[in-house]
Order: C-alpha cells, then sequence, then structure tokens
C-alpha cells in the first residue's frame, strides 16, 4: 500500500519533473536569425572630453547650445544577420547619423561588417569621412576573461566577460551560450557565444540587443559588401595616420573610433 505521506511530495517531484522536460523541450538554440542593436553614445560626455578644461571658449559655448537643443544619448540602431558560420552586421538607416559639431566619428556608425566564423577574415565596409575603403583582414584576436556575472538581455541569459583591445580600450561583453554563434556587433567576437551587450565605458558609447529574431536568413541578407577602395588594417591605419597627421590629440581619438 502506498504511503499517503510520501504521496504529495511525490506528486510535487513529478510536477517539477514535468516542468523541466517541458521547459527543455521549448528551448530553442537558434543558429540563424537576426539580433537588433542598440547603439548608445553619451554624447555629452564625448564633448566634454574633446573641449577638455576649456570653459569659456568657442567650443565651450558651442557644446553649452548644443545641450539646450540635444538629448544626452544619442541612439542608433542596427542589425546582426548570422548563420552558424558567417554574420553581417550593418547599421540601420537614421535621421540623427551625423557626428555633431566636433564632427566626432565616434558618434556615428561607419562599418558594414561581414565575419566568416570559418575561415576568421572580415570584409568591412568602412566611411572616413568623404572616403569609402573595403577592409579585408583577419578577424580582431581579442583575449576576453569570462566573469561569473549574469543579466538578461532581448530574453537570453548572458554572462560577462572583460577585455582590453587596442593596448588601452576597456571591453565588457556579455554573451549567451543559447545562441551557439561566436559572433556580436561590430567587429567583436570570439566568445563561446553571441555577444548581445557590449560597453566601452571609457569611450562612452555601448551597444544592446534590443531583439533576437530566430529565423532562415536569405543569402543576401549574409553578402558580403562590395563598396570601397580595397585595403587591409595596416593599410588603413597608414592612411588614417598620414591624413591625421596635423590634427594633434584629435587625431588619436579620430583613429580610435575608426579601428572598431
Amino acid at each position: 500500500m502506498m504511503n499517503m505521506k510520501r504521496t504529495p511530495y511525490l506528486l510535487l517531484f513529478g510536477l517539477l519533473l514535468s516542468s523541466q522536460v517541458t521547459f527543455s523541450q521549448h528551448v530553442r538554440f537558434p543558429m540563424n536569425g537576426v539580433v537588433e542593436f542598440e547603439r548608445s553614445i553619451n554624447m555629452y560626455a564625448l564633448y566634454k572630453k574633446q573641449i577638455g578644461s576649456e570653459t569659456d571658449g568657442f567650443l565651450a559655448k558651442a557644446f553649452e547650445s548644443y545641450k539646450k537643443t540635444n538629448p544626452q544619448f544619442k541612439k542608433l540602431k542596427s542589425t546582426l544577420a548570422f548563420s552558424k558560420d558567417k554574420t553581417l552586421f550593418t547599421p540601420m538607416e537614421s535621421s540623427d547619423n551625423s557626428s555633431g559639431f566636433l564632427n566626432d566619428p565616434m558618434a556615428k556608425q561607419v562599418n558594414v561588417i561581414f565575419t566568416d566564423l570559418e575561415t576568421h577574415t572580415s570584409i568591412t565596409q568602412k566611411d572616413v569621412y568623404e572616403d569609402k575603403f573595403l577592409v579585408k583582414d583577419s578577424v580582431r584576436n581579442i583575449n576576453w576573461k569570462i566573469t561569473d556575472e549574469n543579466r538578461e538581455i532581448a530574453g537570453y541569459q548572458c554572462r560577462r566577460a572583460n577585455a582590453i583591445i587596442m593596448d588601452s580600450v576597456y571591453v565588457v561583453a556579455f554573451y549567451t551560450d543559447q545562441i551557439p554563434v561566436s559572433g556580436g556587433p561590430e567587429s567583436f567576437g570570439g566568445l563561446p557565444g553571441m555577444i548581445l551587450g557590449l560597453a566601452l565605458p571609457h569611450e562612452n558609447v555601448s551597444w544592446f540587443a534590443t531583439s533576437v529574431t530566430d529565423r532562415g536568413v536569405l543569402p543576401k541578407e549574409l553578402a558580403a559588401p562590395t563598396k570601397g577602395k580595397p585595403t587591409d588594417n595596416k593599410g588603413l591605419k597608414d592612411i588614417l595616420g598620414k591624413a591625421l597627421k596635423d590634427w594633434g590629440e584629435y587625431a588619436q581619438s579620430s583613429l580610435k573610433a575608426f579601428s572598431m
């Protein structure tokens, strides 16, 4: 005869087991789809950094005027189409893709980036002021340090990883292994899952996924860009170095922005 005292516990265990099985049956690990990102730029901090200690000059007055008519955070949209071995990052059309009164490229979206995850190569169509370049090179090798911090982004559980790129740029990323594709916004990747959140705290910019659509992706949605003057990363750096050699400290900020 069944022990009546144990019956409620057996029923509870059965319900828990059933719910776990049901949950596991509905969890999907998409290998194809589209992530929509929102890029947020702290324009006040960006401009304050450029102006420095100036408090009463032309730039300081222009900054005060800017603050009266513009919000602190500028928002730009982009998409990342992905398959198991390819990604294509594309900025979305925006009525506010200007770089502001200081013409700072960090305030714009200048890259269309195709990444081949099998060959670890990328093709980037990069708008550099009035010029357009087509940069073909290997993907950036990032030495990530994975932490125990977690957060939810766009309905996915994500884990934090930190890194330093370009010798001094601190990067915080949140990736999910529920999307087993090693991609992310712009030129960032290399983690065991899709990056859905990315921040460069000292550069005053971040990218966070607002939605993930699990669907088949057409070949044209993963087609590499083709327009621009052909070069590689070193070639572009040399071109920019020569073009910006007389720009002083502002040159370093621009070089950093165009190297993201």
